[in-house]
């Protein structure tokens, strides 16, 4: 008996929990998303895969910061007779977001740094080192509701010279699309 009034206060909890979540202001949120796109410049690899993690507050209702990570995995290619191999990125970047309207055109950016992860040469047939990382940008423009955004993006990591070879520019860039979930984490 004891049990199961535990289980049934558990259960209580839980509930209460979810509809007060349910119904929270969405200031404080978790985005999960996915990202889609074509390496630019186009030298060394050729298009790219992710998903990005981030935490947002919404300072005021239009302006939101917070703190973003994902994976975006670029797929080298063969390029002056170097088979450039694939790439990851890892960023650890502060996000800024501008909500005009509760629902519709938003636009910001997320700005830090860009781990760079995978092979330690630029290409399998050289000797070339694959730089550790940059400075990273993701500026995006899209399109949100409460609970998804849909956007376009930019994503670069700046290596400086690192990694270039003879007629071959390293680069780790991309422009595309995304989506990404809302989770809220109550008010």
């Amino acid at each position: 008996m004891k049990m199961l009034k535990q289980v049934i206060a558990g259960a209580g909890i839980l509930t209460a929990g979810l509809v007060s979540a349910q119904s929270a202001q969405m200031n404080n949120m978790i985005k999960v998303g996915a990202t889609v796109g074509a390496a630019v410049p186009s030298d060394n690899l050729s298009a790219a895969v992710g998903f990005d993690v981030a935490y947002q507050n919404l300072v005021t209702p239009g302006f939101g910061l917070g703190i973003a990570t994902g994976y975006t995995h670029y797929f080298g290619k063969e390029n002056n007779g170097y088979n450039n191999n694939d790439v990851g990125v890892v960023p650890v970047a502060a996000l800024f977001r501008i909500y005009p309207k509760q629902t519709g055109f938003y636009f910001g950016a997320d700005l830090g740094y860009g781990f760079l992860v995978g092979d330690d040469k630029v290409a399998s047939n050289t000797l070339a080192d694959r730089p550790d990382g940059g400075f990273y940008l993701k500026p995006e423009i899209g399109y949100h509701n409460r609970s998804w955004n849909f956007f376009l993006q930019y994503q670069k990591v700046f290596t400086g010279d690192n990694g270039n070879l003879v007629s071959q520019d390293y680069n780790v860039g991309s422009i595309g699309a995304g989506f990404s979930y809302n989770i809220p984490l109550g008010k």
